[in-house]
């Protein structure tokens, strides 16, 4: 597995316990920071960072463009797949968005619901196509 796509996976881990514990993520990302015998990546640093920098408008262009769906309703690690996958799409120029969309949808195929890889794929192709016209506030 390549570096970038461990990197997201770890990054995920850390959204998705912080979520289960109840914890802010800027506490779980430093104890996780501070175990020496797993460091992190630069990558999944920079990935839960950014989440963490950009959340409120992440959450509400995935709350506004996923038809039918409210971030509470959606299986955990999709909205985290999700939110990962709109961080990078929106804010992250070096990784074209399909290797992003490309990347989270392999998460949600080996982690979530039969289902959640074509959600994923359909929301996040939604938001590289609206990101020319959409403040990345």
């Amino acid at each position: 597995m390549p570096a970038r796509s461990r990197a997201r996976k770890r990054a995920l881990d850390i959204l998705f316990e912080s979520e289960q514990q109840g914890r802010p993520l800027g506490s779980t990302l430093s104890r996780h920071r501070d175990t020496p015998e797993r460091p992190l990546n630069e990558y999944t640093v920079t990935l839960v960072e950014g989440v963490i920098a950009h959340r409120e408008r992440i959450d509400e262009l995935l709350a506004t463009y996923a038809e039918g769906w409210s971030l509470e309703r959606m299986p955990a690690v999709d909205r985290n797949v999700l939110r990962i996958g709109a961080y990078e799409v929106l804010y992250c120029d070096d990784v074209p968005d399909p290797v992003a969309i490309s990347e989270a949808v392999a998460l949600a195929r080996d982690l979530s619901t039969d289902e959640s890889p074509t959600f994923v794929n359909g929301l996040l192709a939604r938001l590289a196509s609206i990101k020319p016209s959409t403040p990345s506030g």
